[in-house]
């Protein structure tokens, strides 16, 4: 059983053997997707799978396949050939998960696999995906991850055919993202003295090499990377880095060591926008995709209310107050991604409609959003925030407190008509190890992708679908959590394909 649900599905009698004779045909431009099936399907089975002229599993690069959109694919299997279409290199990624899906479970691992009969069953497939935007935030803020961890963390939302990891680099703990004009934002930005009194310094940033790698990993995989950098809130580890930043230039804080949100905010004068120019071009230079995300969430105005300099700038820009800065700030830097023929995300509406909009704190809030005319993702907290503790179980490892968020809340998120598409936010207060994150994520991350890409979606269906697929998941390591929700579905079911 696929996961997630192709579009049509039709099984055929016979199998295509995979074995050391086997080649691939890639014709122009579908050269990565048979690089990729080499490089997932070799670590356990062996097999070469080189390009031949003469291949029988022919990848293929078509245009002209019109109706599955810009991820859709087609793939057929009989006993004489394998051939996978699409019209964009997205596609063909995703077809190529979904072939690594059809071998054995066995074949996903890393080590070699003796004694197995490699095939692949005869199946004809049209898939495209419902919803564009099926993304997971991971936040790399305030707990660093090595880059290794996440181009394991993008393989697997390949495997899945989640498409957008959102990439939140800067916070009040931690700076991890490289701006050459301004060195200190890493020196001193990325690292802390201790976290919530634990007194073990943490930190860590990454190198430029190591971001544009990571984002030529994610392309081949079918994954785009929206960075994060939030402003105005969210900044103290800028603010440590060059306290000329704040609205109090002469003070001096320490990256922040504890949780929750600080009270420091970026100032408001020419040289603090000029900073974040700065900031933002680099971040367009090393992240190619459309989107950029800005923040704009939990921002407080109280140091706005008692410096001269927000006055002014209030005087000066005709505001009514210093709660209005929240708002100009966040279109002022907008007007500068657009410029640059970007997009600009924020957590809520900035009072320009092209920028796009993450409704977190309740679902109804997207209603108002889309009404104003932004494009919305959701990611409402209650049903996709993964730091929440995904059983009650007492067993369960510890997490945000107040609430619980099962696979079956993520699988019915809230998703009004016209929006993008929604996504999951992995954030790292309660996540001090790699495999704690990973066991965070799945199966809470399958069941997302599962509801954002079937085009009628079942939660029954679903949990029969995780049963073989758990299979994968152990394949790869992945210490995944329990599947914990509702047995019942109000939506339609899915006869298991």
């Amino acid at each position: 059983m696929i996961l997630p649900r192709p579009t049509r599905l039709v099984r055929r009698h016979g199998r295509f053997p995979l074995d050391h004779d086997t080649a691939v045909l890639a014709t122009p431009g579908a050269e990565g997707a048979a690089r990729l099936l080499r490089s997932l399907l070799r670590p356990a089975t062996g097999l070469p799978l080189p390009l031949h002229e003469d291949g029988r599993v022919v990848f293929a690069l078509d245009p002209r396949l019109v109706g599955l959109g810009d991820e859709g694919y087609a793939l057929t299997v009989n006993e004489h050939a394998v051939v996978l279409r699409a019209a964009t290199r997205q596609g063909l990624a995703h077809g190529v998960q979904t072939i690594r899906q059809l071998v054995s479970p066995v074949a996903l691992g890393a080590r070699p696999v003796s004694g197995v009969d490699w095939a692949l069953p005869g199946v004809d497939i049209r898939d495209a995906p419902r919803l564009p935007w099926r993304g997971v935030l991971l936040d790399v803020a305030r707990r660093f991850q090595p880059i290794g961890v996440l181009r394991r963390f993008v393989d697997l939302m390949a495997l899945h055919k989640l498409n957008v990891l959102h990439l939140h680099l800067t916070d009040d703990q931690g700076w991890r993202m490289p701006v050459p004009r301004h060195p200190l934002l890493t020196s001193v930005g990325a690292w802390r003295t201790e976290t919530d009194g634990d007194g073990v310094p943490h930190g860590g940033a990454y190198t430029r090499a190591e971001l544009s790698a990571l984002v030529a990993h994610a392309d081949e995989r079918g994954v785009r990377i929206v960075p994060e950098i939030e402003m105005p809130g969210h900044a103290r580890a800028a603010l440590a880095a060059y306290p000329r930043l704040g609205n109090f230039p002469r003070r001096r804080l320490p990256v922040w060591t504890r949780w929750g949100v600080s009270d420091a905010v970026f100032g408001v004068d020419d040289r603090v926008l000029e900073f974040c120019r700065d900031v933002l071009d680099e971040v367009l230079d090393v992240f190619p995709g459309r989107h950029v995300h800005l923040g704009g969430d939990e921002c407080p105005t109280a140091e706005w209310e008692s410096s001269p300099g927000a006055w002014a700038r209030v005087r000066r820009e005709g505001l009514a107050g210093p709660r209005d800065l929240h708002g100009w700030f966040l279109r002022t830097v907008a007007e500068h991604v657009i410029a640059r023929g970007r997009a600009p995300v924020s957590w809520e509406p900035i009072g320009d409609a092209r920028a796009v909009v993450m409704p977190w704190r309740d679902a109804a809030d997207a209603r108002s959003a889309l009404d104003l005319g932004h494009d919305v993702v959701m990611a409402p907290h209650r049903s996709t925030y993964l730091d929440y503790p995904q059983s009650a179980d007492p067993d369960e490892p510890a997490g945000q407190p107040g609430l619980v968020v099962t696979a079956h809340d993520v699988y019915h998120v809230p998703l009004p008509h016209g929006v993008l598409g929604a996504q999951c936010a992995l954030w790292t207060e309660y996540v001090p190890t790699a495999e704690h994150l990973e066991r965070l994520a799945y199966p809470r991350l399958a069941a997302l992708a599962d509801s954002l890409w079937v085009q009628r979606p079942s939660w029954t269906d679903f949990t029969d679908r995780m049963r073989e697929h758990s299979a994968r998941l152990t394949a790869l390591s992945v210490p995944s959590g329990p599947l914990a929700g509702e047995e019942d579905d109000a939506r339609s079911p899915i006869p298991p394909c």
